[in-house]
């Protein structure tokens, strides 16, 4: 993995949207009413408690007590979920490299990124692993240690692929989902990479999954990874194709053209859904096409989270 490319990303910030429940004084909105910088709000004084925070200058001019109420700000906990699966390959020729990533590239280096800045602002960050099961899992720590074992991790996803005898490894991301969600007790920051392929009618399960993230106050983030034009406009010329499917091995030979207006209705229908399912649940839905790149995409979101 390269370092520079993660490290030219170190001056920004990445903050959660909603409150959040950590450990030590950080910069994030909690939950909890401290004694902490950011003023939020007075409340009647209740005879008998400390008089610490009674504004007296307000006292002055209602002769009443009040007491300053402060926004603590505390430490983010971030567990970043990461689709391993076989279909995450795709394109195989851009495994590996940042410029034109395959699935998989882009999601290691942007979690590798996420990390870099959660580490910086002493926040707390995990990994999950996942394809058919959970792979691979750690808990949410702020320390170097933990972080170098993470890029690492990370880096193990970035090794050379043997064409010939590849993982087959197929998806199965609702349980995964269901899982975190009653895993994390605290109201955390939760960063899903996937291509969200599914099996036929199992997509009410995955947006389920989703539903019950936001039931628990976590607040979620989805990078929806795909290749447009080749996974989601079938854009392979007008010459006949053998199509394999990465996670089973099964082969299909067909003319594009011949499903091509039918696959794009069907695509374009099932990527609009997810969207709209985001939104509905108050989801920060990111939508990835690879063939962008990894900078042109990763660097207007952290822009865009820094300005929330």
């Amino acid at each position: 993995m390269d370092q520079s490319q993660i490290s030219r990303y170190k001056s920004l910030d990445f903050y959660a949207r909603q409150v959040v429940e950590g450990f030590i004084t950080g910069r994030h909105k909690s939950p909890f009413h401290g004694f902490s910088v950011e003023f939020s709000d007075y409340r009647q004084y209740n005879p008998g408690e400390s008089t610490r925070n009674i504004d007296w200058h307000l006292y002055g001019r209602t002769d009443r007590l009040y007491v300053k109420q402060f926004e603590e700000e505390t430490n983010l906990r971030c567990q970043i979920l990461l689709d391993q699966s076989s279909s995450m390959l795709f394109p195989l020729e851009g495994h590996g490299y940042i410029e034109r990533p395959n699935k998989l590239t882009f999601s290691a280096y942007a979690a590798a990124v996420l990390i870099e800045l959660l580490h910086r602002q002493r926040d707390a960050f995990g990994l999950t692993l996942f394809s058919s099961t959970i792979d691979e899992q750690t808990p949410c720590r702020s320390n170097g240690v933990h972080q170098q074992h993470l890029l690492g991790v990370l880096d193990g996803l970035l090794q050379p692929v043997d064409k010939n005898h590849r993982p087959q490894r197929t998806t199965s991301i609702a349980p995964t989902l269901h899982l975190a969600a009653e895993q994390l007790h605290r109201r955390s920051l939760v960063v899903i990479f996937t291509d969200a392929f599914v099996k036929e009618g199992e997509h009410e399960e995955l947006f389920d999954a989703l539903r019950h993230m936001r039931h628990n106050r976590h607040e979620v983030v989805i990078f929806h990874t795909f290749h447009r034009s080749h996974e989601l406009q079938l854009d392979y010329g007008s010459q006949p194709h053998r199509f394999i499917d990465l996670e089973s091995g099964r082969e299909l030979r067909l003319h594009p053209q011949q499903v091509a207006e039918a696959y794009r209705a069907e695509m374009e229908r099932q990527q609009q859904e997810l969207q709209r399912r985001a939104i509905q649940y108050g989801i920060d839905y990111v939508p990835v096409d690879v063939e962008q790149g990894f900078h042109q995409i990763i660097l207007p979101f952290l822009l865009r989270r820094s300005k929330m």
